[in-house]
């Protein structure tokens, strides 16, 4: 029972995490910018370096505030990319990104003396010893996202699967990604706090590419991916405690275990299928 006690919150966690950020992995799938997610990620971790660098506490007010300032430009720098600089691919901008951010992070860590040990919690987190405070406030966070995601859902999936559509029918597509941006950057800057850069790229693409495997409609890609989330939430964090191993690290391996068998079981039931190709 104390065991069960103890995992409680860092399993609900980590399926308000899964929730929201699978239903944006179908967005970033659809977009094909499959690496925005660790870009803004490593966005917000070099925000939370350098308020560390600035001597704030990395679990403060101040030190989330730096660090959503990062994502924000970040997102302005996404969603502008798109429209202004069509020779350049977008997922190139991305990459870029990323490795600067990378970096960036890394040298503002080597001026902090004695906060070191914060560059591996930025890479995978310490979910394990999240509190339900935290949990409360990620709950908050996602149902407000959501809710915004929910009200304006036509647009963002109309923009996300066919943006020359979207312009044709007078929607600003370049608004629309700033605001898609702008609230991914919430997610992923609350979220790389308590779980770490790896963890939430893998739960934002990991059940995407998963329930792709066996869905076409949106609604069933989400079911799948939710549910995929919520049973690997509860094995990785079991698996960490049992076997004394880093928490995030371990949801990953996880995801990366059971989408191999997704993929093989994949394979398996449509080579036996009659019209199988």
């Amino acid at each position: 029972m104390d065991v069960l006690m103890f995992l409680a919150a860092p399993f609900v966690v980590s399926l308000v995490w899964s929730g929201i950020l699978a239903y944006l992995g179908v967005h970033v799938v659809e977009r094909g910018v499959i690496f925005v997610d660790i870009a803004l990620a490593q966005i917000a971790a070099l925000g939370a370096a350098v308020a560390i660098l600035m001597g704030l506490d990395v679990h403060g007010g101040g030190a989330y505030a730096v660090s959503l300032g990062f994502t924000f430009l970040g997102a302005v720098v996404f969603s502008t990319v798109k429209s202004r600089t069509r020779r350049i691919p977008q997922e190139a901008i991305i990459g870029i990104t990323y490795a600067v951010a990378s970096a960036g992070a890394i040298l503002a860590m080597s001026k902090a003396v004695g906060e070191t040990e914060h560059l591996k919690d930025m890479l995978v987190g310490n979910i394990l010893v999240v509190s339900w405070p935290e949990v409360g406030q990620a709950a908050l966070l996602c149902a407000f996202v959501g809710a915004f995601h929910y009200i304006f859902r036509r647009r963002f999936l109309l923009i996300s699967t066919d943006p020359a559509a979207a312009e044709a029918q007078g929607i600003s597509v370049s608004w629309w990604d700033f605001l898609f941006y702008l609230s991914f950057g919430f997610v992923v800057t609350s979220a790389v706090a308590i779980a770490g850069v790896l963890l939430v790229f893998c739960y934002l693409i990991v059940p995407s590419v998963g329930a792709i495997l066996f869905a076409d409609s949106i609604g069933r890609r989400l079911a799948i991916g939710w549910t995929m989330g919520a049973v690997v939430s509860a094995l990785g964090v079991y698996l960490s405690l049992v076997l004394d191993l880093p928490t995030g690290a371990t949801i990953v391996c996880t995801f990366g275990g059971v989408l191999l068998v997704m993929a093989a079981l994949r394979v398996l039931v449509f080579s036996r299928s009659p019209g199988a190709t």
